[in-house]
């Protein structure tokens, strides 16, 4: 109870040394723009990450089962996938590699084969900028292409665009590769690279591209819970595995978007951990102008901490006053700056907004960036997590300072007083 009273004491106290006022409040401001700066940059990669899986999973599946030959029946096993209640829609597709050219331009592209009234095509209709996902007839070979790819290339609906596949055809006049031209009749946005690197056909047309038959390279499957496909899809696998040998003998494996993007968000996640690490580092500086603070006050108060000592505290008594000095310190900041960084991660983006309308600077240029806001998505146990560590820091910094001052001898401290 007494040392409380006069560890606050000390926090309240107008010091003689100013000096010694500066970096105590230096500390308390550093802990406050450590915690602010974790909280608003971790908020602003959540909401980075959501906005791109949200944007991602309109022209990704949740679920793809593929095999290593085209699937054959993929009827038959569409409508025992139909079957399982958490399964939002199914439906097949036909995808390669190519590289298509409009006058000097080239590009290499993803070209995928789709039902456009099927999930993924009633999904991008929202997307379209130009044109519509209805032109993708069987047979008449055209193609809806993304945005910034189309930018990039300089062309737009009724552009006839000349795609070439990794696969040569026998002719008498010689070998040559397969060649296709092909009719622009739309152009998507929906984020990413899916914009600068995907073009979209009717699936017949693939398939007589790619020469697949009557066969589909896979089944893309969409769960009601985009969180939840990893289920959806181990259920389907079980499935595959239970029927008959027709579908068993072609080695049909499904892996949900986690699998499938893997790379992309683990890039995501590990940015995100080496800059909370790095913000990290603020914090942990303020906690050393703690112990700095602390030191200079021990040695500043070495006559009361005697006086102290000849009253009949103990030395654990004395160290306690200045671990709550110094945890009090910290505490504060920690808690001022989560406060204003829970504020800050709430409403950046308006804040972002406000400024761009006052200085007409924008931040995220909408012709350059795939989004034209500030994302932010606040996550209270990444909070909490800021708050538990900054007052670690804050009370492993106050131990030594408060060991040297339990130390202090009172006979030594008062003999030239």
């Amino acid at each position: 109870m007494v040392s409380r009273f006069v560890g606050l004491r000390y926090t309240r106290a107008k010091r003689r040394n100013q000096f010694i006022s500066f970096v105590s409040g230096f500390s308390l401001v550093g802990m406050a723009l450590g915690a602010l700066a974790l909280i608003v940059v971790m908020s602003v990669m959540n909401g980075f990450d959501l906005e791109i899986k949200q944007r991602l999973l309109k022209v990704i599946p949740h679920g793809v089962f593929q095999a290593d030959a085209p699937i054959q029946h993929w009827q038959q096993l569409s409508a025992e996938f139909k079957k399982e209640p958490d399964l939002l829609a199914v439906e097949p597709y036909s995808e390669g590699f190519g590289m298509i050219s409009y006058e000097r331009s080239m590009h290499g592209v993803q070209l995928k084969g789709i039902l456009p009234d099927e999930h993924m095509g009633q999904t991008l209709t929202n997307n379209m900028l130009v044109g519509s996902l209805g032109a993708l007839q069987a047979g008449e070979y055209n193609v809806v292409i993304g945005r910034l790819l189309a930018r990039s290339m300089g062309v737009t609906t009724g552009d006839k665009i000349e795609l070439t596949l990794p696969q040569l055809s026998i002719t008498p006049a010689g070998i040559f590769p397969r060649m296709k031209r092909f009719t622009i009749v739309g152009v998507f946005e929906v984020g990413g690279q899916a914009d600068q690197g995907l073009i979209l056909m009717h699936l017949n047309d693939t398939q007589k591209l790619l020469r697949q038959g009557d066969g589909v390279t896979g089944l893309a499957v969409y769960s009601a819970d985009m969180y939840g496909a990893e289920n959806l899809v181990n259920q389907l696998n079980k499935k595959i595995q239970s029927l008959s040998n027709q579908f068993s003998s072609q080695n049909i494996v499904g892996q949900d978007w986690s699998k499938t993007q893997s790379a992309l968000f683990s890039a995501v996640k590990m940015e995100k951990t080496v800059v909370s690490v790095l913000l990290m580092v603020i914090v942990a500086v303020a906690a050393f102008n703690i112990i700095s603070s602390l030191v200079l006050m021990v040695s500043d108060k070495r006559t009361d901490i005697a006086v102290l000592r000849t009253l009949g505290l103990t030395q654990r008594q004395v160290m306690s006053i200045f671990v709550v000095q110094g945890f009090v310190i910290g505490a504060t900041g920690i808690f001022t700056g989560t406060i204003l960084g829970v504020l800050g991660a709430l409403y950046i983006g308006d804040i972002i907004a406000f400024w761009e309308s006052l200085t007409g600077l924008m931040v995220f240029d909408p012709n350059v960036y795939f989004i034209s806001h500030m994302p932010s998505e606040l996550q209270w146990p990444e909070v909490i997590l800021v708050v538990l560590v900054g007052l670690c820091l804050s009370f492993l910094s106050t131990l030594y300072p408060a060991l040297r001052a339990a130390k202090i001898e009172p006979a030594e401290a008062l003999r030239y007083e």
